[in-house]
């Protein structure tokens, strides 16, 4: 896998704690993820785009210098931690990981940095705020790109996929293209890939390998090919027994006509 362009070849800030947490003074549990109640809707896109990005950033959590977490809380004033936000997924390179973890909360000034990526996956409850809102929360945060995936194709969030880069302020649209098959790209100069959006499906492309990473799909149709080949190999088997059994057959039978008792 080729490895992106992006800040993970940078050196890992060190993590500067600043006093203990009081948990108890917060208004929301940090040990529970921020589950909204139409959770249905994204949560099979949230897994995949989870595995696809774990696979390629994390060396499957190998790496401690990769956060990737979902619908875990970002604190971003430091004078009063319930000011809050929750990305559906993030991903920060270049960041102790393994320190971030046991905080139960990313706080940007003691990790040394915001997430370098955020996303947001359409439901009909969370589509205003995702298209609304959550631009300038995260924009006054410092995460570099924010993206939206609506698997409805733009129901909920105006169109099928979205990307953008902050610039001076606020996030500026990264171009989108369509292949001939449908599929819709927006690469990410950030991640070094584009993220896909296949008949409401998210897929990962490489434009360096000029490939898509393998997802459940690709899975399901790699199982099904092979089961087919073995299927069709045991079918070729069991003819050409039978071609064999005939053969015998009729070998026996001149045999016998040969040699009548």
């Amino acid at each position: 896998m080729t490895a992106p362009k992006t800040p993970r070849g940078a050196k890992m800030l060190p993590y500067r704690r600043q006093g203990e947490i009081d948990y108890a003074s917060l208004e929301f549990d940090p040990n529970e993820k921020n589950v909204t109640p139409d959770a249905m809707e994204q949560n099979l896109e949230l897994a995949e785009i989870l595995g696809l990005f774990r696979a390629r950033f994390t060396d499957f959590n190998q790496r401690p210098d990769v956060f990737l977490d979902n619908e875990t809380f970002i604190c971003y004033d430091p004078t009063n931690l319930n000011v809050r936000a929750a990305p559906d997924i993030y991903l920060a390179f270049g960041v102790d990981a393994e320190a971030i973890r046991p905080r139960k909360i990313y706080l940007p000034w003691e990790v040394g940095k915001p997430p370098d990526w955020a996303l947001e996956i359409a439901s009909e409850s969370t589509a205003s705020v995702d298209v609304n809102r959550k631009p300038a929360i995260y924009a006054a945060i410092g995460i570099p790109e924010f993206w939206r995936f609506d698997p409805t194709g733009g129901r909920y969030h105006g169109q099928p996929i979205w990307g953008g880069e902050l610039v001076e302020g606020s996030y500026r649209e990264l171009p989108q293209t369509r292949e001939p098959d449908g599929i819709l790209k927006v690469y990410s100069p950030l991640l070094g890939i584009s993220l896909s959006w296949d008949d409401g499906w998210p897929r990962v492309y490489d434009p360096a390998t000029q490939t898509y990473d393998r997802n459940w799909r690709a899975e399901q149709a790699y199982a099904i090919a092979v089961r087919d080949q073995r299927d069709a190999a045991w079918e070729e088997i069991e003819r050409l027994r039978e071609l064999l059994r005939r053969r015998n057959g009729e070998e026996n039978q001149t045999e016998g006509d040969a040699n009548p008792c």
